[in-house]
C-alpha cells in the first residue's frame, strides 16, 4: 500500500539521517566493524599460534584477532609483542583453557557477548604431557634409513602418561580434541550464520595415525599413545564437520606443521640430545621438506589456508607445511588416512559424550549454588 511506503521511506530517511550525525570517527569504525574479520586463535601465546598471529597481521592489518589462551601472563606478553610490530591493530585477550570444561563453557559466553560474527576459528591448543623416548629405539631409528621418517611421525619412538582431568575426562583427548569440540557447539550460533561462511583450521600432526585411535576407546585410557590417538580424532572429527556442518556456512580443514621446534617438542628429548642433533637435523633438510623447524615455517598450511575459498578445498586432505633446503616455504595436501564410516561413528560418541559432560556440570553448579546459599544462611 502507499501507507506502506510511506513508513518505509520514512524509517530509511531517519536511518540515513541517524548515521549522517554521527561523527566521521564513528561511521569509519562502523564501516570498519562491517568489513574486518575476526579471528580467534587457541594456543596463541607462543610456538606455532603466535607465529601464525604474526603472519596474519601483516598480510591483514584489518583483522580483529582474538588469542585465546590458558595462561594470562604470557597472553598479555604475546599481546605486547605483536602490538609492537603491528601498533595500529587490534588485539583481543580471552582466558580459555581448552581442557576444562567450565572455562570452555564462560569463554564461549564471552565470545558471544563480544563478536557478532566469527571467520575464522584456528583450533591450534594442545599438550603433550611427560612425553617418554624409547632411547634404544632413537638410537636404532637415528643410524639408520628410517632416520627422516621416525622425525617426521614420531613413530615407534613416543609415549605419554595420561590421567583423568577434574571434569574425568582424559586430559590430552580433554585439552587437544573435546575442548575445541565443546567450544565449536557453543559458538554454532557465530560460526553458522545464514549468508555468511565461517572456518574451523585445526593444528594436527603426522604423528596423527589410525594405529594409534580405538573407537572403542576415544579417550585412549588403555593406550599409551594419546597424543596421536586425540590428532587423528581431530581427523575424523574435521572429516564429519565438513558433512553435517557445510551446508550451513561452516567448513572445517586440517594441517600439520611439520617438524617445528618449540616448547611441546623440546620437553621430549633432554636438552644434551638436542644439542647433538640439531645440526644434522639441518642437515637433513635438504633431504626432507617435513623439517620446518621454526614456528614461522610451522605456520605455512595455516596462513595458507586463510586465503583459500573453503569451497575449493578438500575436506579429506591434510594440508602439510613443508620448507625446501633452502629455506622456501610451501603448503602440500596429502590424502588423509580416514573413512566416512569412522567419523561418523565418532562423531555420534562425541555428542552421546557432550550430553553426560554438561549433565555433570549443570549438577556441579547446582550443588555449588545450593552450598553457597547454605554458607549464606549459616552465616
Amino acid at each position: 500500500s502507499s501507507g506502506g511506503r510511506i513508513e518505509r521511506w520514512a524509517a530509511r530517511s531517519e536511518q540515513t539521517a541517524a548515521r549522517a550525525a554521527q561523527p566521521p570517527d564513528l561511521c569509519l569504525r562502523n564501516l570498519r566493524s562491517d568489513m574486518e574479520k575476526v579471528v580467534l586463535v587457541t594456543g596463541a601465546n607462543s610456538g606455532i599460534g603466535l607465529a601464525l598471529c604474526e603472519r596474519l597481521l601483516t598480510e591483514d592489518s584489518q583483522l580483529r584477532l582474538c588469542l585465546a589462551c590458558r595462561n594470562s601472563q604470557r597472553a598479555e606478553a604475546a599481546r605486547a609483542a605483536l602490538l609492537t610490530s603491528h601498533s595500529g591493530a587490534r588485539v583481543d585477550l580471552l582466558h580459555l583453557d581448552v581442557g576444562s570444561v567450565l572455562s570452555v563453557l564462560s569463554a564461549a559466553q564471552e565470545i558471544k557477548a563480544r563478536y557478532n560474527r566469527l571467520d575464522f576459528l584456528y583450533l591450534n591448543a594442545g599438550i603433550m604431557p611427560n612425553p617418554a623416548v624409547d632411547i634404544r629405539a632413537f638410537f636404532t631409528g637415528f643410524f639408520s634409513r628410517n632416520i627422516i621418517n621416525m622425525f617426521a611421525t614420531a613413530e615407534g619412538l613416543l609415549t605419554q602418561q595420561d590421567r583423568p582431568n577434574s571434569d574425568g575426562l582424559q586430559e590430552v583427548f580433554a585439552t587437544n580434541l573435546f575442548g575445541h569440540f565443546l567450544l565449536i557447539r557453543e559458538l554454532e550460533p557465530l560460526l553458522c550464520q545464514p549468508g555468511h561462511t565461517s572456518r574451523l583450521i585445526w593444528t594436527s600432526s603426522s604423528n596423527a595415525r589410525r594405529s594409534a585411535f580405538s573407537i572403542e576407546d576415544i579417550q585412549h585410557r588403555k593406550g599409551k599413545e594419546p597424543y596421536s590417538s586425540s590428532k587423528y580424532a581431530s581427523d575424523l572429527l574435521s572429516l564429519a564437520l565438513n558433512r553435517h556442518k557445510n551446508n550451513q556456512g561452516l567448513f572445517s580443514s586440517v594441517t600439520c606443521p611439520g617438524l617445528v621446534m618449540t616448547n611441546l617438542t623440546y620437553g621430549i628429548l633432554p636438552s644434551y640430545l638436542w644439542t647433538l642433533i640439531m645440526p644434522i637435523m639441518w642437515l637433513i633438510r635438504i633431504f626432507t621438506n617435513t623439517f620446518t623447524l621454526t614456528p614461522y615455517n610451522g605456520a605455512e598450511a595455516l596462513h595458507h589456508l586463510f586465503f583459500q575459498k573453503p569451497e575449493s578445498l578438500d575436506p579429506r586432505a591434510k594440508y602439510h607445511s613443508l620448507t625446501s633446503g633452502f629455506g622456501n616455504n610451501y603448503t602440500e595436501t596429502r590424502q588423509m588416512d580416514v573413512d566416512d564410516e569412522m567419523s561418523e561413528v565418532f562423531f555420534s560418541k562425541l555428542l552421546q559424550l557432550e550430553k553426560v559432560v554438561r549433565s555433570k556440570q549443570s549438577q556441579r553448579t547446582a550443588e555449588d549454588k545450593a552450598n553457597q546459599q547454605y554458607d549464606h544462611h549459616a552465616e
